[in-house]
């Protein structure tokens, strides 16, 4: 029966398995020091699990002769062999001294087996003549006066002491038995959860392989549009330059609008398709940054030139609020004024006519963790400025602001579709700003325009 089978139908196999040896060798001890016999417990297998014994007179003197030594050692040969199906067994030695073996039984099966004794019938009067005569070389008195120092019990009461012995043994049994099955289900459970965890990482290995590949196909195919898409969209928005400008002839006034429509559908698609490619290496990060050092005065300036055509268009005033002696930032000028200028140009988009938006740089602090675990008293201080970006438009629902960083999330689909955009945008914006080691928040109430605020640290050190 297998270890699994006999767990499962709460059984025992082998004594060795569920018995506590030093409670055992305990009551074996007790009984000794009660009866003055010895007691023996043995597996089924014959081997001996406990025992609490003293050598006898009479078998320390057969000992010292030839023959009775040989006989003795037959005898006890006898003895851890008799394993007894059901109803105990005496056996008689040549010295008139027997052996009580009893079967150790549980659950309906034979897991072993004890001896008791050797002792001596109390009903014995004589000594044997088997012992007189195991020797030529035995002395008689000897002999007699050694049978006389080992225990004389009656059979009834060595009955009775098996009896107890076995109850006694019944209990430490069920005892270890209780222990046994709980310490196995116990491994059965950690095995059984071990292989659930097993099963459960190797399906989490497969999927992580698959959005591996998903991942390389998706960079694969954004390289490839890259080169499929930019060049032939470069073209249709020069030549339709070239026809708004009448290189290729004079133009009436619906096909000039035709053409026009041409070349800002053509922009809109070349600005996705950037996006879509920056994404990608700000994902992969394989997106360099060439820092330098800029003067922030110059930047946040330079933002409001770049935007005040269109801000004159649609009757936006443009403002710009610096501290003096703002100083300097360093970052990559490209990808900071890539941030800004998303930042503004969606500021400008969603502000009405005859609305402000207003460009702020200020010097602060920036703080960051010392070891990321949160502790303020660890915090390190470096200074940093803040660009701040705030419009009078329709603002952002304070639970829509944690998401609207998320690539392709737009807030309303109606406000989006009727001022254009991809999603795309402050995702790209946040991650730019992350790998500058700064921060990008968002303050706005609907109604009441929005502030978006860029921290971003002086030196390279705080990275």
């Amino acid at each position: 029966m297998t270890a699994e089978f006999d767990l499962a139908m709460g059984e025992v196999a082998r004594l060795e398995d569920v018995v506590d040896r030093r409670a055992l060798a305990e009551v074996c001890r007790t009984f000794f020091e009660l009866f003055s016999i010895s007691v023996r417990v043995f597996s089924r297998e014959g081997s001996l699990l406990a025992d609490a014994h003293e050598e006898q007179e009479v078998c320390r003197y057969v000992n010292t002769l030839g023959d009775g030594r040989r006989a003795c050692s037959r005898i006890v040969s006898d003895v851890k062999r008799l394993d007894p199906e059901g109803e105990a067994v005496s056996h008689s030695c040549f010295t008139g001294a027997e052996y009580r073996v009893v079967p150790l039984h549980y659950q309906g099966r034979r897991l072993g087996r004890f001896v008791i004794g050797p002792y001596v019938p109390a009903e014995m009067r004589e000594v044997p003549r088997s012992l007189l005569v195991i020797d030529s070389r035995v002395d008689a008195e000897t002999a007699r006066a050694a049978l006389h120092e080992m225990p004389r019990v009656r059979r009834e009461t060595v009955e009775r002491i098996g009896h107890h012995f076995s109850r006694v043994l019944d209990l430490i049994l069920f005892s270890g038995h209780r222990a046994y099955l709980t310490s196995n289900m116990h491994i059965a459970s950690v095995r059984e959860s071990y292989r659930e965890l097993v099963d459960k990482n190797s399906k989490l290995q497969d999927a992580y392989d698959k959005l591996k590949e998903l991942d390389r196909l998706k960079s694969n195919f954004l390289a490839t549009m890259s080169h499929e898409l930019r060049t032939p969209l470069t073209s249709i928005i020069g030549y339709s330059d070239m026809l708004e400008a009448g290189i290729g002839g004079d133009l009436n006034e619906e096909q000039t609008e035709f053409v026009g429509t041409i070349r800002q559908k053509g922009e809109h698609l070349l600005a996705l398709i950037t996006s879509l490619l920056d994404m990608n290496k700000l994902e992969q990060g394989t997106m360099r940054l060439n820092r330098k050092h800029l003067d922030v005065r110059v930047l946040v300036t330079d933002l409001q030139k770049t935007l005040t055509p269109s801000a004159l268009k649609k009757g936006v005033q443009l403002v710009t609020e610096i501290e003096p002696e703002i100083g300097n930032v360093f970052v990559d000028p490209v990808r900071i004024n890539q941030v800004l200028f998303n930042l503004a140009e969606n500021a400008l988009k969603f502000t009405p006519k005859g609305g402000t938006v207003r460009f702020t740089a200020r010097a602060t602090e920036f703080a960051k963790d010392a070891d990321d675990f949160g502790a303020s008293m660890f915090d390190l201080v470096e200074t940093a400025v803040e660009i701040g970006i705030i419009d009078s438009g329709i603002g952002i629902a304070k639970d829509e602001q944690n998401k609207i960083f998320d690539a392709f999330y737009q807030v309303d689909g109606s406000s989006t579709r009727e001022h254009g955009g991809t999603g795309l945008g402050l995702s790209i914006v946040k991650r730019i700003v992350d790998a500058h080691g700064g921060k990008v928040r968002v303050e706005s109430e609907p109604g009441h325009g929005a502030a978006f605020l860029i921290t971003l640290p002086r030196d390279a050190s705080f990275e």
